[in-house]
């Protein structure tokens, strides 16, 4: 059997900012992320390299220069090879930097390289063992001299990421393998620390995390496009029938009633807002949306706070302090990776993410925004797919991206939407035409950011559930919070899919998640 490796991986800067304290100054073998600890040595190989823990390449390429002349492990994919005389200049890269570490096996000194080199092609697994040494080359500071060179797994001319530029459309039917990508890997790493980041914001913002349950009867934003989860039989002619002869007994499925994939977290976290103050959940929802756009996924993750004692403006406050936050902690902490999204991806990226952690975000009521766009397409219509806009249009994209990327020219949060066009949850203001809701729309991707104040009030809930075809028995619980002890309270939904989009600048939400689910679409 293979031998058990034990990671011990070194996330000392980030509780460093968990905490409240500056970036920390490590010493050298303190790197962030950078000291990989293995507890027995790698298949095939002599009990005495061992000695010499692993480092991952971004530990090295981040070190400082008291590190050459220093004994050096490192394992990873070989991204490219080429041979000159006798010596190989091996690219190998470990998933944790953009770059990868140059590795020089010179076979006139050990001939024994020769056999190992033979056996190397891109896309193998190696290990590699040497000194650190200033590079004399360009494009990289340090390489490592290898002493000690091994294939871990090889790699044949089938593997589909040589050498060459892929489209976006080749690697989504690669998925399993698009992970080594450059493009894949950065958006990669940036994801996880927008997750990272999002877990410290609100622990510093006093929030508890919730986890909500998948499962749900309940239609949070009464659309109806939801998944079914059942355990009926297979076969029509073996599903129990109701009295109609017509209808599914679902009295006889699992759960003793119809069920769903959830859409949304955010009713069962109020329940937990009204008893713990700040609350949030983060994990995957569904929509049974058949929609093929570059905007839409299936499955996906919705980032969902709640406030209790609280309003719309402060709702506003927290999703802006949010957005501010996690956007400046991935800049920092990937810096290589937005380097390579300003450069490849989208050159106006930087600018765009610098007025965004910089300036305030503007605040516009709904009706405001109708009057600029209605200004707008005035003077031309024929630019416009959609041209006719009221009060009552519910904005489409073009509305929106125009009003954050042309006029205001910066994130924008437009509030008081008209009660037709939003959810049955959301609070009536006094004018009786409109509710207590936001949307932040940000330039590159319109729509981030859905809140609202939430409906406090029994009596005005009850009667709003009624107009949207929605059974209080099925929300009973829900109601339940505006009979014993009701608050004004208020939360909003971020989808992190598209939080990934606009912080890289890439276009299509199904290259921001590992294994994108749409219709038609449920491979690996």
């Amino acid at each position: 059997p293979l031998p058990m490796a034990v990671l011990a991986i070194s996330l000392l800067p980030m509780l460093a900012r968990v905490a409240g304290g500056a970036r920390a100054h490590l010493p050298r073998h303190a790197l962030t992320m950078s000291r990989v600890h293995m507890s027995t040595p790698a298949v095939g190989t002599p009990a005495d390299t061992a000695s010499v823990p692993r480092t991952v390449v971004k530990g090295l390429l981040d070190a400082d220069q008291d590190m050459v002349g220093s004994e050096v492990h490192v394992k990873g994919w070989v991204r490219t090879i080429r041979t000159l005389k006798m010596r190989s200049f091996i690219e190998v890269n470990d998933g944790s930097s953009l770059k990868g570490m140059q590795v020089v096996a010179d076979t006139e000194t050990n001939a024994e390289f020769e056999e190992v080199i033979a056996r190397i092609g891109t896309g193998a697994a190696v290990r590699a063992q040497g000194e650190l040494i200033l590079s004399q080359g360009k494009g990289q500071k340090y390489e490592i001299k290898a002493s000690q060179l091994e294939v871990i797994g090889e790699c044949d001319e089938t593997y589909p990421l040589q050498k060459k530029r892929h489209s976006l459309e080749f690697l989504r039917t690669i998925a399993h393998l698009r992970p080594r990508t450059n493009l894949i890997g950065a958006v990669s790493r940036v994801r996880s620390t927008l997750a990272q980041a999002t877990h410290a914001f609100f622990a510093q913002e006093g929030f508890n995390y919730v986890q909500t349950p998948l499962i749900t009867a309940s239609d949070c934003e009464g659309a109806g496009e939801m998944f079914r989860v059942s355990t009926l039989p297979d076969k029509v002619s073996a599903m129990p029938k109701g009295e109609d002869g017509d209808s599914v007994d679902f009295a006889e499925d699992f759960f003793g009633k119809p069920a769903f994939l959830t859409v949304s977290g955010q009713l069962a976290a109020e329940t937990y807002a009204c008893a713990l103050g700040s609350v949030y959940t983060f994990g995957p929802t569904f929509r049974a949306e058949n929609s093929q756009t570059q905007r839409h996924l299936a499955e996906f993750h919705m980032i969902e706070p709640e406030i209790a004692f609280a309003e719309l403006t402060d709702v506003m406050d927290n999703a802006e302090r949010y957005v501010k936050y996690v956007v400046r902690e991935a800049r920092e902490r990937c810096a290589a990776d937005f380097e390579f999204f300003g450069n490849f991806v989208d050159k106006e990226l930087p600018a765009r993410l610098d007025v965004l952690v910089n300036e305030p975000f503007e605040r516009v009521p709904y009706g405001k925004a109708i009057e600029l766009l209605q200004a707008e397409i005035a003077k031309d219509k024929s630019k416009w797919e959609f041209p006719d806009v009221e009060f009552g249009t519910d904005m489409a994209s073009e509305h929106e991206r125009w009003l954050t990327e042309k006029h205001f020219k910066k994130p924008v949060f437009v509030f008081n939407y008209p009660r037709e066009i939003k959810s049955f949850y959301m609070r009536d203001n006094e004018d009786g035409k409109t509710v207590a809701a936001m949307d932040l729309l940000v330039p590159g991707v319109g729509e981030l950011i859905g809140g609202s104040q939430r409906e406090e009030r029994l009596e005005e809930l009850t009667a709003k559930m009624k107009e949207s075809g929605l059974s209080e028995e099925d929300y009973w619980w829900y109601l339940d919070l505006r009979r014993y002890g009701t608050v004004p309270h208020g939360g909003y939904g971020l989808g992190f899919e598209r939080l990934v989009c606009y912080v890289t600048g890439t276009s299509n939400i199904r290259d921001a998640i590992a294994f994108p689910r749409f219709p038609g679409g449920c491979e690996f």
